[in-house]
């Protein structure tokens, strides 16, 4: 298994420090990282700004730190807009053939992309449609750099294991395999190990941070008492000290037969804050965590 890190964590979100795309490269390889996830967005690797002057610099940061670069993170949502004339699924198609292709110079082999969220203005159904539709062309485009597209289980088409194997067979095209996570199915209430174990066969990423959950309660003044609101708020904590048995959904990934790239993001805001200083602490924890319970 190869571990990864993801550049989203130090693009200077959620109070985060901000680092430039080389200067998180030599951080990577400074923690101990195999390879890294790049941010395919501002204000990391835009296809919208990225030059060929810029890429050369990537991949000379890569090579002076012996880092590779393994996956290019996208970001979809394959439910269009109540503007029909405007062309939103074609200019996302286009993004991902335009990130496909930045991956190729740098020597990555997978772009993760996401499906579509819910919308009142579609059946389930069609948007189900149109979102296999979407990710045939944009996996056709893809395999002309020789690219994976890899689906995180993140939006809601598709989000439960069962559904998302359902999508994958209706996509049935080679290069496109999974990104499988723990955050989403632990947080809905899903057996891990079981999904891991399942799901291990058509995942090639996997991606990784740990939370806790923070219960929630609104004041009832007439009745002197707290009304339980749902869900919880989640908030992210060093890995492995969350509520996401790690241990068993990385068992169930390995016994279905996952040999791919585990990568560790902190997307959201992190206990400690976003100084360098505890930043560099979480992705270290992580490479602890994953080299104590599975090397």
């Amino acid at each position: 298994m190869k571990f990864c890190l993801f550049s989203v964590s130090y693009a200077g979100f959620w109070g985060q420090q901000q680092l430039s795309l080389t200067e998180f490269i030599a951080q990577a390889a400074q923690t101990g990282y195999d390879s890294v996830m790049l941010m395919g967005k501002r204000p990391h690797l835009s296809p919208l700004d990225v030059t060929p002057e810029q890429l050369e610099s990537i991949k000379g940061a890569l090579a002076e730190h012996q880092i590779q670069c393994a996956i290019i993170g996208g970001y979809t949502d394959f439910a269009g807009s109540s503007a029909t004339e405007v062309p939103l699924l074609e200019l996302q198609i286009q993004y991902v053939q335009q990130l496909s292709q930045i991956a190729r110079e740098l020597g990555a082999g997978t772009v993760r992309i996401f499906t579509a969220y819910d919308t009142p203005r579609m059946s389930p159904h069609a948007l189900w449609g149109q979102v296999v539709s979407a990710l045939q062309e944009c996996c056709d485009r893809a395999a002309e750099y020789d690219v994976t597209l890899a689906v995180q289980n993140h939006h809601d088409v598709g989000v439960h294991s069962d559904a998302l194997l359902e999508l994958l067979h209706d996509i049935d095209r080679p290069n496109c395999k999974l990104g499988f996570d723990a955050w989403s199915p632990a947080l809905r209430g899903e057996n891990l190990y079981e999904a891991a174990r399942k799901m291990a066969p058509h995942t090639a990423i996997t991606t990784n941070a740990d939370y806790i959950r923070l219960p929630r309660y609104s004041y009832q003044p007439e009745l002197i008492n707290y009304q339980k609101e749902e869900p919880d708020l989640v908030r992210a904590v060093k890995f492995g000290t969350g509520f996401i048995d790690y241990s068993a959904f990385f068992h169930g990934l390995k016994e279905g037969g996952f040999n791919g790239i585990a990568t560790y993001e902190m997307c959201s805001p992190i206990r400690g804050g976003g100084s360098l200083e505890n930043l560099n602490a979480y992705a270290a924890e992580y490479l602890t965590w994953m080299k104590t319970h599975l090397l």
